[in-house]
């Protein structure tokens, strides 16, 4: 029997390691601006408020049986031809009333005033919205493109997470354990207790990720159950809110008050638990009005309205439930939301995502230094392992210079400029794109130590950037008590703290060289004593081990002539390396 036949098969847990290992690698890089952007989204709102700071702090959110008849009232003269209008409502967490409605063949949309109910100028910029749609469809490409690769991406993450799961024999005790400074271990540890300590979390986030985007990844089933046009809308019924508006009969109809229609809603759900109305072919006699519950309030986003008949405001029909299937895709899809959650919730979904981005982005690096270590020379690694290097600079350090570029863009931008809200979401490619071009050219270590720099320095210049261009800075918010625009300010403080300490720790570290072990070195057919000299003593690859990006830093000099030879593979150092 051959020797290769006689190799023992590798089992279940290192071919879950390994599974691991290359599902995580192979989708890390966009996974990780997945876990990142959608970290940030649980304040998309915040976000977007921050970004428009012509819209004043609100004072009192607006009770819509009083707001909504002034706004059917200003739709009736800017779309008096649309047959469609949606009008969204202020909530707690954004301050101005909204609406939407088809004009020809395209949408159009508005920003009203939550006294007056009349159109306001705000700043042209998606806001928050930017970042939450980036995190499941990406940009540049069809949406349809997008929300393939991040579902394939989000299939990976679902797999490296059970088989790390597998991996892991010790998994509790391992969230308990972390020890400073001894390189690869630490970030194996560090990578550990991130993974443990949000594992419920990762978990459910990443199914139901999944989960809002199943019918996209799995339409066979609907396929054949629902085959006609009817069944397919009644299957849309039970999915979301929306009511075809159909056609108009021609004969002129006032709309019935729609007040009266939103306090029976409110008589159900609450003064604020109506979010939007949807009225269907406005001043027609076929007119429909559909006044809809609001997500904030409950773990389930399954649609619930009341029907009214828009000439007479009689109720013609009420959807409180639907099927224990849609259901059970409804509260899946606003576990993965969080839209229900108060402060302390959306803090705490925050936190333990950001521990998610910290888990994905440890991961890669700990790719790139347990390579290291058998790299037969540390200073000229192979070119897959130099890209996975640099994209692992651009794709951590270089995000987070390039999310703050976008909020320097939303500042900086003449708000004449015609696009302007493309031209953000294009500063913030633009710099990504810059920071991995900067990191190809560098050394690897400091193209991180420069890039958490540069990071630190955007951030902490943020508030001072919005005191100068706005009359919202931070002592004037904290002054009036507007904690919308104090809290984003102060987050970027502590951001740049971060990064700072980041930054410092990659420079400060010095890897312990790890001593030779004794090794009979074979010369002239005579067994030589045993070497103790340190492998690679000016940076050879022990001392790279610990350092995730210290390719260039170390110098490999001194595994030339003279320095202990591996009697495996010929090449000097590498047995010192292990």
């Amino acid at each position: 029997m051959s020797t290769y036949s006689k190799a023992k098969a590798p089992g279940i847990r290192q071919t879950m390691s390994d599974l691991h290992t290359w599902t995580g690698l192979l989708a890390g890089w966009i996974l990780y601006a997945m876990f990142l952007t959608g970290t940030v989204s649980y304040f998309k709102d915040e976000i977007s408020q921050w970004m428009r700071p012509a819209v004043p702090a609100q004072a009192q959110v607006a009770n819509p049986a009083e707001l909504a008849p002034r706004l059917v009232e200003t739709m009736s003269r800017l779309a008096p031809t649309s047959p469609q209008w949606s009008i969204g409502f202020p909530d707690e967490r954004s301050p101005t009333a909204n609406a939407f409605w088809r004009g020809g063949k395209r949408f159009e949309s508005a920003t009203f005033d939550p006294v007056t109910a009349q159109p306001i100028e705000v700043r042209d910029t998606t806001g928050g919205d930017f970042f939450y749609r980036f995190h499941f469809q990406l940009h540049y490409m069809p949406v349809l493109w997008g929300r393939w690769i991040a579902s394939i991406c989000a299939m990976f993450m679902l797999v490296a997470i059970v088989s790390g799961v597998i991996t892991h024999k010790k998994i509790f005790v391992d969230f308990f354990t972390f020890r400073w400074g001894k390189g690869q271990r630490s970030w194996l540890d560090a990578h550990n207790a991130l993974s443990v300590f949000g594992l419920p979390f990762h978990l459910m986030i990443t199914y139901t990720g999944l989960v809002t985007l199943m019918l996209m990844l799995m339409p066979w089933g609907g396929d054949a159950a629902f085959k006609d046009r009817g069944a397919r809308q009644a299957l849309q019924n039970e999915l979301s809110a929306f009511v075809p508006a159909g056609k108009p009969s021609g004969d002129k109809a006032p709309i019935a008050p729609v007040a009266d229609m939103i306090r029976q809603a409110q008589e159900r759900w609450g003064q604020h638990g109506v979010g939007r109305i949807t009225i269907n072919n406005p001043g027609d006699t076929v007119s429909r009005v559909m006044v809809v519950r609001a997500d904030n309030q409950r773990v389930s986003v399954s649609p619930q309205y009341l029907l009214f008949n828009g000439t007479s405001g009689q109720l013609l029909d009420t959807k409180d439930s639907v099927g224990g299937a849609a259901e059970t895709r409804g509260v899946m899809y606003a576990l993965h939301l969080g839209r229900f959650g108060d402060l302390p919730l959306r803090w705490l979904y925050f936190l333990v995502s950001l521990a998610g981005t910290a888990m994905v982005g440890s991961g890669l690096v700990m790719w790139t230094v347990k390579r290291r270590a058998k790299l037969p020379n540390p200073d000229k690694p192979y070119f897959g392992f130099r890209l996975v290097e640099r994209l692992n600079i651009a794709s951590v350090a270089g995000l987070s210079v390039a999310m703050v570029a976008f909020f320097y863009g939303n500042r900086l931008l003449s708000e004449t400029l015609a696009d302007r809200k493309d031209w953000e979401i294009h500063v913030f490619f633009m710099v990504w794109g810059a920071t991995l071009l900067y990191a190809m050219v560098r050394p690897a270590k400091r193209g991180w130590i420069e890039l958490l720099w540069l990071a630190a320095a955007l951030l902490l210049a943020l508030p001072v950037l919005n005191a100068l261009t706005t009359d919202r800075g931070l002592w004037n918010s904290l002054a009036a008590g507007d904690w919308v625009f104090a809290g984003f300010d102060l987050a970027m403080i502590a951001f740049a703290a971060l990064h700072a300490w980041l930054a410092i720790r990659t420079t400060r570290h010095r890897p312990k060289v790890k001593p030779v072990r004794k090794t009979a070195a074979v010369t002239d057919g005579t067994a030589a004593p045993a070497l103790r000299r340190p492998a690679g003593v000016a940076g050879g690859a022990a001392s790279a081990v610990a350092s995730p990006g210290a390719s260039s830093g170390a110098s490999g000099s001194s595994l030339s002539g003279g320095t202990a030879v591996s009697p495996r593979s010929g090449m000097p150092g590498v047995e010192g390396a292990r």
